[in-house]
């Protein structure tokens, strides 16, 4: 890939796993778009505003594109609802691990409260309950998810590059990423990725909780971008967290195939 600019930088493709196109008055060549794709290397479009809008997404991750799709079709709800069930559970025990951390053991002890007490596909909303709990202990009684202020815009920023990570893992190992096994808005194009994701929200959460932002600019999200390349330990190796994505998703998704829920690999601190 050749950036010209003031000087003329060259980076060769096998070192990108992600490429963030920032300004609207970049100019990009066909053959690069394509050559990216070739390679599964994530491409990511922002609007004027520098915020994430779009992505670039293969049509044929895999050589076994159809058969995986056939697959994916046929997982069975009841085992869905299992694989979602372990997800959530997840998600909510790294918010209890991350408000130990921060001493915070009285909401630490309710999210353990509302692990123990999680039904099949959560149908009494745990996961929901459990965030309130826990945003409030990160960032004050007052604060919402829907304030628009820099912590909320750092989040979503952090939320929306991890979400495209597993876009990319889930196309390449040959599926498609509008069926989800608990999202399901027909509006959503990524219900998968929306599944699959939650538990390392956290991560991001973490990056953003330590630097509480005051505003939220370039040097802001170049530091969000660099959440992806923070380590953690999964599969019984010390592993980025670019990497971890990869061996977490294909976990689940080998999972929901073969009807095994003990091959989800979830990742520690």
């Amino acid at each position: 890939m050749v950036i010209r600019s003031t000087d003329t930088i060259k980076i060769h493709l096998g070192e990108l796993s992600t490429v963030i196109v920032e300004s609207t008055a970049v100019s990009l060549t066909a053959a690069l778009l394509c050559e990216l794709t070739k390679r599964k290397v994530k491409v990511i479009f922002c609007d004027e505003k520098r915020n994430p809008s779009s992505e670039l997404i293969a049509y044929y991750g895999s050589h076994d594109t159809a058969i995986k799709v056939r697959n994916q079709a046929a997982w069975k709800q009841q085992f869905k609802d299992l694989v979602w069930t372990e997800i959530v559970s997840e998600k909510i025990r790294q918010q209890k691990e991350y408000l130990e951390l921060l001493g915070c053991d009285e909401e630490a002890k309710l999210l353990n409260s509302y692990i123990e007490g999680i039904a099949i596909r959560d149908v009494s909303n745990r996961e929901g309950h459990a965030a309130k709990v826990y945003f409030n202990a990160l960032f004050g009684m007052d604060f919402t998810r829907t304030m628009d202020n820099s912590i909320n815009a750092a989040l979503n920023y952090g939320y929306s590059l991890i979400l495209s990570a597993f876009n990319r893992e889930i196309t390449a190992n040959g599926y498609v990423t509008q069926l989800g096994i608990f999202h399901d808005n027909m509006f959503n194009p990524f219900n998968l990725g929306s599944d699959l994701m939650e538990p390392f929200r956290v991560l991001v959460d973490r990056k953003v909780r330590s630097v509480w932002p005051s505003k939220f600019e370039h040097d802001e999200k170049i530091m969000m971008l660099d959440v992806l390349n923070q380590e953690v330990y999964i599969d019984g190796r010390t592993q980025i967290v670019n990497n971890a994505i990869k061996i977490y998703c294909k976990s689940v998704l080998d999972a929901l195939s073969e009807g095994d829920i003990s091959l989800i690999k979830f990742y520690n601190l």
